[in-house]
This record gives structure tokens, C-alpha cells and sequence, in this order.
């Protein structure tokens, strides 16, 4: 009879506070589009495990979210933290505004890299005192989850950073084995985890590149599965033929539609 007692009261305890968290008395809203509602979310070992009406005393911890919203983490689609998520793998400055998740890589990106490349933006390296240890996006994000990060992290393969790696900053097409060398590139970031090819075609030297360098690169990255993301050759009065040309490049290099990542 006594060990039933110390059982009973044990199980009693788990059931009394199964959480880590409740927050309790937040507007939720959920992330599938439905208007917001009132509610209570249960945490247990960083994962959400119950919504809906849930006693505050069923968590370790109670937080009141009253006059609150209770969201999903932000994503930032144009983020470039690349860099400074090596500084300070916590990246508060994301996370203190909600964003949980980053895209980055706009037409250059953290890889492929190579020694004439650190050379030239070796300032960049000396001023955030990285050293650039890594050559291909396999070993960036191998680096990544040996040191942790605060936030999720993807990233485009930068068409801009594929033409230097081949071309370096010459004003010219590629010949035909170097254009292959670039689309090479791009199969090989896919493969590692980029998740599709990114323009900057405002900034030299990526507007060197043709339209139909563009279309062979993205076409790569498209049958991987990667999007096709721009920063478009102009904002400005040649607006209607830039837009004319993303329209171009995703259909011809036959890019699968998206609404998100």
C-alpha cells in the first residue's frame, strides 16, 4: 500500500505539470492564414505541445500573453547574416524582432569560394576577424551546426559569386567549358543545400551576365528543385524590360513554382 501511495503521488505530479511552458491568454495566430484566437500554448523540450485551453499551474513556467499575439517566428527572405552569424551565433538582432529564420545569399552568397576571392574582399574577413575556413556550402553549414546558430539559416547560391569564381570580375561572356564550370557550381551548391540560384544584377560584375548565361544557371539550380530569386537589372526606367526578364528566366529555365520557402 505505501508504494502505491509514492506511485500515485509521482504520476499525480507529472500530470499536475506536464510543461515547461504555458503561455496562456495570447492571441494566436497559428501561420495557415486563419484569423487569430484566443488561446493557451503548451511547451515541452522546445517544441509547442498542445493548444487550447490549458491551466497556467500545467507549466513550470506561465507566461501571460494578455493584449498579446502569439505568432510563428518570422521569416526574413532577404537577410544577410552570412557573415555575422560566425560573429555571434545567437544573432540577437534577429531574434529580439521575432525572425527565426533567414534567407540570404542576394547574387553573391557564403559559397563556393576560392583563395582570389578571400583575397579580394579580405577586408571584409579582417573587419568581423573571420577567417574564411571553408570553400563549398557543405562545409559553411558543417562549420554552422559545430558552433550552433540562434536562428534557422538557408541560403541561395549567388550567380554572381559562381561567375567570379570562374570569370573573377572581367567584363565578358563565358566560353563554352567555362559556362559549364559555372553550371557545375550551381549543381554542386544545390546538392549541398542552397535552395535556388539568386540575382544582384545592379552591382558589377553581375550585370555582365547575359540573359542567357542567366537562364543556363538558373535552369541548373531548377532541376534540383531551387527557386529563382532577383534583384533585378533596374528599378528605375528600364523597369518593364527587367521585369520581362525575370519572367524570362524562371519560364525558360523552366524554375517550379513557389509560393515560399
Amino acid at each position: 500500500m505505501k508504494n502505491f501511495v509514492v506511485l500515485f503521488a509521482l504520476s499525480f505530479r507529472v500530470f499536475a505539470q506536464p510543461y515547461d511552458t504555458v503561455i496562456h491568454n495570447g492571441r494566436i495566430i497559428d501561420g495557415t492564414g486563419s484569423p487569430w484566437y484566443s488561446g493557451d500554448i503548451a511547451i515541452q523540450n522546445g517544441r509547442i505541445a498542445a493548444i487550447g485551453k490549458i491551466a497556467p499551474s500545467a507549466g513550470h513556467r506561465s507566461i501571460d500573453a494578455k493584449g498579446m499575439v502569439v505568432a510563428p517566428g518570422f521569416i526574413d527572405m532577404l537577410g544577410q547574416s552570412e557573415i555575422t552569424i560566425l560573429v555571434n551565433p545567437h544573432l540577437p538582432s534577429k531574434i529580439f524582432q521575432g525572425i527565426t529564420t533567414e534567407i540570404t545569399g542576394e547574387g553573391s552568397s557564403i559559397a563556393p569560394l576560392n583563395a582570389s576571392m578571400v583575397r579580394a574582399d579580405h577586408s571584409t574577413y579582417e573587419h568581423y576577424k573571420i577567417t574564411p575556413d571553408w570553400t563549398t556550402f557543405r562545409q559553411y553549414f558543417a562549420r554552422l551546426e559545430k558552433q550552433g546558430l540562434g536562428i534557422n539559416l538557408a541560403s541561395y547560391v549567388g550567380a554572381t559569386q559562381v561567375r567570379r569564381m570562374v570569370l573573377g570580375d572581367e567584363n565578358r561572356a563565358p566560353n563554352a567549358n567555362e559556362l559549364e564550370r559555372m553550371r557545375e557550381l550551381v549543381r554542386q551548391a544545390m546538392r549541398e543545400g542552397a535552395v535556388g540560384l539568386s540575382t544582384s544584377l545592379q552591382y558589377a560584375p553581375a550585370p555582365y551576365a547575359t540573359t542567357e548565361e542567366l537562364i543556363a544557371l538558373a535552369s541548373e539550380s531548377a532541376k534540383l528543385g531551387g527557386i529563382y530569386a532577383t534583384h533585378m537589372r533596374s528599378e528605375g526606367d528600364a523597369i518593364i524590360a527587367a521585369i520581362d526578364e525575370v519572367i524570362r528566366i524562371a519560364r525558360d529555365a523552366k524554375t517550379p513554382p513557389r509560393s515560399g520557402i
